[in-house]
């Protein structure tokens, strides 16, 4: 079973690639971030072997950069099982355009239509995707949207047999580098600064 994550270098990508890893598969850990990247590809060495991971720097706003990332993962280990995937502009390039592109990219090698072997597509959507997050009204459209995409290409592989299971796993709060500056990253909603801590004490954004 081979998986490929991306954003795996931290916060919950770096946890869905351990987890993988846990359970046999071995994982292409995608990310922009190169410094955590190599440094995680080396704790998962000594932990795995170096043979169950490969780390590649990729961009996910770049369409050349995920066809590399994607061809390199199947000269290396065969073929793709399993894909999981501050200004707003790039909010919606990364969180949105992003997990499209990878997931249409994926499509060329992992379709039984086109000689693939099937498999299944993870995005990372989020609770932001099934409610508002009052802070964030551009990143609770772009969860919103990875749902709805994941919806719809569920639908699309059903009926075509592309013998791919698209699925979207929507987490909670989680205690992230991201999470952790979030007061910081309010500006025009610095007014609501309040109302979301109370939120992060309970645990629970809604």
């Amino acid at each position: 079973m081979v998986a490929v994550v991306t954003g795996a270098a931290l916060g919950i990508g770096k946890a869905i690639t351990e987890i993988l890893l846990q359970n046999g598969a071995k994982v292409v850990v995608l990310d922009v971030n190169e410094t955590p990247g190599k440094s995680l590809k080396e704790d998962l060495d000594k932990q795995y072997g170096q043979e169950r991971t490969l780390f590649l720097n990729c961009d996910v706003e770049s369409q050349e950069q995920i066809k590399a990332a994607l061809q390199k993962t199947v000269e290396t280990f065969g073929g793709i099982d399993i894909l999981n995937e501050s200004e707003w502009k790039k909010t919606v390039s990364v969180n949105l355009t992003g997990v499209m592109k990878v997931a249409y990219l994926a499509l060329e090698h992992m379709n039984k239509l086109t000689g693939g072997r099937g498999g299944v597509i993870v995005n990372t959507a989020s609770i932001a995707g099934l409610a508002p997050v009052l802070c964030c009204p551009v990143y609770t459209a772009t969860k919103h949207g990875v749902i709805g995409f994941t919806r719809a290409m569920a639908a699309v592989s059903a009926a075509s047999g592309y013998g791919i299971r698209f699925n979207a796993i929507c987490p909670g709060l989680v205690q992230t580098d991201l999470f952790s500056t979030i007061l910081d990253r309010l500006r025009q909603f610095s007014h609501l600064a309040d109302e979301i801590k109370k939120y992060a004490d309970m645990g629970v954004l809604k």
